[in-house]
């Protein structure tokens, strides 16, 4: 408490300095995908991919010589999990270890429930199952999904199962989990390791978005009812503590809240673009943004075509440490096709930018492993 108090009447940062911040150690220098994913402790995972998905937009500034589709490749050999955080995504097996066992009452109806030990004794006898080999055993017949829609009912369960800790997944087949029984004994927790568990979790989202503002931390931290159900009574008070021992400070009446061991740095910005996934950490919380860049950027994937304002896909332009508009990119023709749009109406000036903005269309090709192009930007 007194550290983060300490620090932050002795920095009396701004929200230049905050803005800087953010995308400093939010874009650290390129390092090897163990050590990007064990620096970011989780990456939020999306299905769609305009032109990759988010994970691989998310990773590919911060793993040398990424590629599009490296971490479903080398997921197996990365010692990660899939499952539900504040998002759903991939997760450091420390991460997910102070998350397990979740107990309490099952995530699955009564009639589900007949069913569960059955189908982990399926997957148990096959090793590996995919959701259609459990769907042709059992044929339960369908269910109505999360969103509305309607899905197989083995698939369903698969997934509740998945959640509650008794199946993990073990890879993707054509981005379909395939399965394997969670076999795992764990002791029962106590108070105190339950209190050192949620701080950790608390720990983790922070660094992974900070500086945050009071209502997004504490919007963070609600979140948390998704990893850990059975101690959401407990969120209220781990809120309490995180807010003493974070380093803070109040800009424009607003609590802005980092890691207690890191300093707000504000040495100028590089001369680099960047195009940014809808879920990277620097653009994930939309009020942080609105308050850092000055204008709302919104995810407009399920937006009806006719009311997007800025595409189907678009990806948050940072220049320096502003973001000054968006792209929106596809494949056509065997090349990267890119349009952009500019808050201000127009693009800056400055050469410099013009050959950045270059540089990160080549990065982008090699990412998604397309010959180079010699037109300009």
């Amino acid at each position: 408490m007194e550290a983060g108090l300490e620090s932050a009447s002795v920095m009396s940062p701004t929200l230049d300095d905050l803005r800087r911040f953010a995308v400093a150690r939010s874009l650290f220098p390129p390092t090897t995908l163990a050590r990007a994913l064990d620096t970011l402790g989780f990456v939020q995972a999306d299905p769609i991919r305009a032109p990759a998905r988010a994970q691989d937009l998310t990773l590919r500034h911060r793993v040398k010589g990424y590629r599009a589709g490296d971490l479903e490749r080398r997921y197996a050999t990365l010692h990660l999990e899939e499952d539900f955080f504040v998002n759903y995504g991939f997760l450091t097996r420390a991460i997910h270890d102070l998350m397990h066992p979740r107990t309490g009452k099952a995530p699955w109806s009564v009639s589900q429930g007949r069913g569960v030990e059955a189908v982990l004794d399926f997957v148990r006898a096959r090793g590996t199952a995919h959701p259609r080999q459990v769907d042709e055993h059992f044929s339960h017949g369908r269910v109505t999904n999360y969103w509305g829609g309607s899905s197989n009912a083995t698939t369903h369960l698969l997934m509740l199962m998945h959640y509650r800790g008794l199946l993990r997944v073990v890879r993707r087949d054509a981005g379909i989990r395939v399965y394997a029984a969670h076999e795992t004994v764990r002791p029962p927790v106590d108070k105190a390791d339950r209190d050192g568990r949620l701080d950790a979790l608390v720990d983790v989202v922070v660094r992974k978005y900070a500086p945050l503002p009071g209502p997004s931390l504490s919007n963070l931290v609600a979140r948390l009812r998704y990893a850990v159900p059975h101690w959401r009574r407990d969120l209220k008070a781990t809120l309490q503590r995180a807010r003493q021992r974070l380093a803070h400070a109040r800009i424009d009446g607003v609590e802005w809240y980092w890691p207690a061991d890191e300093d707000v740095v504000t040495k100028a910005p590089a001369d680099v673009v960047r195009l940014l996934a809808p879920f990277d950490p620097v653009v994930w919380d939309r009020r942080r943004f609105e308050m850092l860049w000055g204008w709302a950027y919104r995810f407009e994937a399920y937006t009806p075509a006719k009311k997007r304002t800025r595409g189907y896909y678009a990806l948050p332009l940072l220049w320096r440490d502003r973001v000054i508009g968006w792209g929106n990119l596809s494949v056509g023709a065997g090349d990267l096709q890119a349009e952009f749009g500019y808050i201000s109406g127009r693009p800056p000036r400055e050469r410099a930018y013009k050959e950045a903005l270059g540089a990160e269309l080549e990065h982008v090709r090699e990412f998604l492993g397309l010959g180079s192009s010699d037109s300009d930007a």
